[in-house]
């Protein structure tokens, strides 16, 4: 009798005048479209077709200066191994990084995931494929999705936010095996602090080891280095298979 209720409530035709039956409409039907989202996130492919590297930064950084001359050729030398490149589609070090892929649109995508904004709303041009969202959490969500490893290169309060995102994901286990790297002096003091401020109260407000989440690395190349480790690794689980060779047939001897 209970469920005959229910499903005659749910069906049941609701006056707009209703306020109160309209937010329950509303509430649940949003509920109902994330558990739907949510459900189809957890699909994954049983390998991937490339392997993508997003890179985080500043978009105030200008063309010609050095943050956005070596942001430019590091993404050039990872487009080089066959990484796709992966940024915010912005101008400063975002449109650097997507340059830098453009260089070797033989071997690598040059992807932009942007975010609509009333300010900074300049598309770079070296974007082959984008994507835009209305809301940093869809935007976010997508980059955690798309991509096997994450640069971090100098930024603001928003390149601040993408990385403890993805730290924080790497901590309960909902990302695994991806490199978070910091490039830079300026990171260095944020993982002291977390160190210093997170670890000194009793009990400890986070564990020793999740300090080790982020490799700080000083430059490019250092940056550069671990992904070359990082990509390896990648092709040997989601790489084409080597193609084995027949067995040579034994020559009879001679008698």
């Amino acid at each position: 009798m209970k469920q005959t209720n229910s499903a005659t409530k749910r069906s049941a035709t609701i006056s707009l005048d209703d306020e109160e039956q309209v937010k329950d409409v509303l509430t649940n039907a949003v509920l109902g479209l994330w558990d739907v989202v949510n459900g189809l996130t957890r699909l994954r492919p049983s390998r991937r077709e490339r392997y993508r590297v997003t890179i985080f930064g500043s978009a105030r950084v200008k063309p010609g200066t050095f943050g956005y001359e070596e942001t430019k050729r590091c993404a050039a030398e990872l487009a080089k191994l066959g990484c796709d490149i992966i940024t915010g589609d912005g101008p400063g070090l975002m449109q650097a990084a997507n340059e830098g892929a453009a260089s070797a649109p033989e071997r690598a995508k040059s992807i932009g995931i942007r975010v609509d904004l009333p300010f900074e709303q300049e598309v770079n041009s070296f974007v082959g494929q984008a994507y835009e969202h209305r809301t940093f959490f869809t935007r976010l969500h997508q980059f955690v999705l798309t991509s096997d490893a994450f640069i971090v290169a100098p930024g603001g309060v928003g390149t601040v936010l993408e990385t403890l995102m993805i730290w924080q994901l790497l901590q309960v286990h909902h990302l695994n095996d991806t490199p978070l790297i910091l490039v830079g002096q300026m990171w260095a003091g944020l993982i002291e602090w977390a160190k210093t401020s997170m670890l000194s109260t009793d009990p400890p407000l986070a564990n020793a080891e999740d300090m080790n989440i982020p490799k700080c690395a000083a430059n490019g190349d250092e940056a550069i280095a671990l992904i070359r480790k990082h990509h390896a690794q990648w092709l040997q689980t989601n790489g084409k298979p080597a193609i084995k060779k027949p067995a040579r047939k034994a020559k009879p001897r001679a008698s």
